[in-house]
């Protein structure tokens, strides 16, 4: 995006914490095969005005190669295109979604949400919100962990240091969250290598 120079030395007046978003979308198709291994079909709900939009259906494709299961591609980046986009799910069978990372999503969770309940198909998400908002389960970096990054640099920069000598720290922490009451409304038995691996289960 042009905003530092480097990573490691972005210069000028700006630095920061970069936290991976879309790049984990392969990541959270393996997930959710774990989840659901039945479901042979997946659909994938993307945003196309999103900057990096075909770089996670490349992945996901990729993903779905391996793992060995069809990919039900749709597009949305208004609400009205929600409707159309799980219809196309449920015509087609969907046993699974996934929603790729998009800020357009993370503010409308709560209608993602619903509409995954009102369809009954098992999704993943990017961030706990969807979890705890109702959604199956959600796999990204931890925003809490990157706040407390962010303040970090902040103290440091009001001791003195320059933000363009400070390097953009890139997230480390990763963060599973699994929906126990969600799970069970969909008839899903959480696998104990998946529950054992999750950095939290929500009841």
């Amino acid at each position: 995006m042009g905003l530092v120079a480097g990573l490691n030395r972005p210069r000028g007046n700006i630095t920061g914490v970069y936290h991976l978003s879309s790049g984990l979308e392969a990541k959270r198709l393996g997930l959710l095969h774990e989840m659901v291994p039945k479901a042979t079909s997946v659909a994938v709900l993307n945003n196309p005005n999103f900057a990096d939009a075909e770089n996670q259906l490349r992945d996901v494709q990729e993903a779905a190669a391996h793992l060995g299961v069809q990919l039900i591609v749709a597009r949305a980046n208004t609400e009205s295109d929600f409707d159309a986009a799980f219809s196309t799910f449920v015509r087609q069978r969907a046993g699974a979604l996934l929603v790729c990372a998009s800020p357009f999503f993370n503010v409308r969770r709560e209608q993602l949400v619903v509409l995954a309940a009102r369809h009954a198909v098992p999704a993943i998400f990017e961030w706990r919100d969807f979890a705890a908002a109702g959604g199956l389960m959600s796999y990204g970096t931890s925003l809490a962990d990157a706040y407390r990054q962010v303040g970090v640099y902040a103290g440091r920069i009001l001791k003195g240091e320059k933000p363009g000598d400070l390097p953009v720290m890139q997230s480390t922490k990763f963060e599973l969250a699994i929906n126990l009451s969600t799970a069970k409304a969909l008839g899903i038995e959480v696998p104990p290598t998946l529950s054992a691996r999750a950095d939290e289960i929500i009841e």
